[in-house]
């Protein structure tokens, strides 16, 4: 086993990048977290500057390591996780990005996607390849789009002249002096252009999307080589031996490696996956197959069930930041508990559509029951509740999908540590919640592979041992008054999708 003192993962969010520090106890010991902007130039349109998701993410690995002096002898290796889906297309004789990144939460290619996609032998076959539903949340349709959009782009991208990469394989690039371009299954299967069962980049989808196959990154194993970092400002020769998107490098992080566990994730959306071992599982309720990350010497390719919600831990930001009506996320809870229920008000917060189980590109929010009674502790609890309404709809889902249920589900991410929320969650969803006293298991997902890479850790088995002991949510609302809830969350729904 490595000798060094640490790992460090590179957890680069929607709104914000991090580095992090990790033991080998896998403890956090230090992390140093960058906001960046978020650009909405048109209604439904959202967009990052590339470069200052760099800027972000290299100065936090920057200052954690003059924080803790650290040199290359001290770094066993670099785990990078990200926003997947997230499109970045570059020219790698300058390294300069031909446009701003399209966001996973941007919506301007929904009518391309529907005229592309909009055959249903032709969604089927993707479906069938991907393990996805065709859709704008995807990385295929925003690459179509720059290159139709920016000037010379096309032109360019078939002369072989341009590259493209979730941010991970951006971060990899620049990391390693532009001498690796490469990402890893996890990330490439949200593309909508990788083939899963074959593992490879699928010919027939690059043509449909009007991809050259030349701007395409390598597919290398999440937790394996990805070169050594060359970037000034960095330590020099250091491993990155591990990248994730961010969903599966938390499923990981949660120890989730075998068939039939589970865990969601609470941040800007939620994202409930659950591990389906070498069970390709295809959906019969509009969630999406997808490629988990695996240890080294497994074998076979790994497989989870997966369902998105795009607005989770956002509804906070909003009730925040549009409504003022808190000033801080953890007011939240403090409001909620000030009111016993809504008062039969709901929350729909289906501000860039509805994603899993629903998908419906055209549904917009709605606050459904509203009284002259209702005050601001009811909208604040109702826009909490809709957060674990959603959860429900997925977990609902993804049980008749895989055929058993799930009877732990563990949880993460900035908004389950809401102790109401995630009470409610439990109450409503008739399941028991585990929570990690280490909540940010997406970074500690991309430091567990990065660690198992260079021989850091021994393996899952160790991985398993340094999980801490859980706090434990029980369902404890009445059955019939559980179902009394969903029943009226179901009405609102079909209301803003009427």
């Amino acid at each position: 086993m490595s000798n060094k003192k640490y790992v460090i993962a590179l957890d680069q969010g929607t709104t914000s990048s991090r580095a992090v520090l990790v033991d080998r106890a896998g403890t956090m010991v230090d992390a140093v977290q960058r906001p960046f902007t978020q650009l909405y130039p048109k209604p439904g349109w959202v967009e990052h500057n590339p470069q200052e998701i760099l800027f972000s993410q290299l100065g936090s690995l920057a200052e954690l390591v003059a924080r803790h002096n650290l040199s290359p002898d001290d770094i066993a290796g670099i785990g990078i996780d990200n926003q997947r889906e997230t499109t970045i297309v570059w020219d790698p004789s300058t390294g300069q990005p031909i446009a701003n990144a399209i966001v996973w939460q941007c919506r301007r290619t929904a009518q391309l996607v529907q005229e592309l996609c909009g055959d249903p032998a032709i969604a089927e076959r993707i479906r069938a390849k991907t393990g996805l539903l065709p859709d704008a949340y995807f990385s295929a349709s925003k690459i179509r789009w720059l290159l139709d959009n920016v000037s010379g782009a096309r032109e360019r991208a078939e002369a072989g002249e341009l590259l493209f990469g979730t941010v991970d394989a951006y971060l990899v690039w620049v990391l390693t002096g532009g001498l690796v371009h490469a990402t890893d299954p996890t990330n490439a299967c949200r593309t909508m252009l990788y083939n899963i069962h074959e593992n490879c980049w699928d010919e027939e989808l690059l043509e449909l999307f009007g991809v050259p196959a030349s701007m395409m990154p390598e597919v290398r194993p999440s937790s394996g080589s990805f070169g050594e970092t060359s970037y000034p400002g960095v330590p020099a020769g250091v491993p990155i031996c591990g990248v994730a998107g961010d969903q599966q490098s938390s499923l990981f992080g949660q120890c989730c490696f075998a068939p039939g566990q589970a865990k969601n994730t609470y941040g800007t959306g939620c994202f409930l996956l659950m591990h389906t071992g070498g069970d390709a599982i295809a959906s019969a309720n509009k969630l999406v197959t997808t490629i988990a990350a695996s240890a080294p010497g497994v074998g076979h390719t790994e497989y989870a069930l997966e369902g998105s919600v795009f607005v989770g831990g956002a509804v906070i930001q909003w009730l925040r930041d549009e409504l003022g009506l808190i000033r801080t996320a953890a007011e939240s809870e403090t409001l909620a508990r000030e009111v016993p229920d809504t008062g039969g008000v709901y929350v729909v917060p289906a501000f860039t559509g509805l994603g899993a189980p629903w998908w419906e590109a055209d549904a917009r929010g709605t606050i459904c029951g509203i009284t002259r009674g209702t005050n601001r502790s009811h909208l604040v609890r109702a826009g909490l509740e809709s957060i674990a309404y959603q959860v429900c709809d997925l977990v609902r889902a993804m049980e008749a999908d895989a055929g058993r249920a799930i009877e732990v589900l563990n949880v993460d991410g900035g908004a389950s540590a809401n102790d109401l929320l995630m009470q409610f969650q439990a109450d409503v969803s008739r399941r028991t919640l585990h929570r990690p006293q280490n909540v940010e298991t997406t970074a500690l997902g991309a430091a567990y592979l990065a660690g198992l890479a260079c021989g850091y850790w021994s393996g899952t088995d160790e991985l398993r041992a340094l999980r801490d002991s859980d706090d434990v949510f029980e369902p404890q609302m009445d059955a019939v008054r559980a179902e009394e809830l969903l029943a009226g969350w179901d009405s609102a729904v079909r209301r803003t999708i009427a």
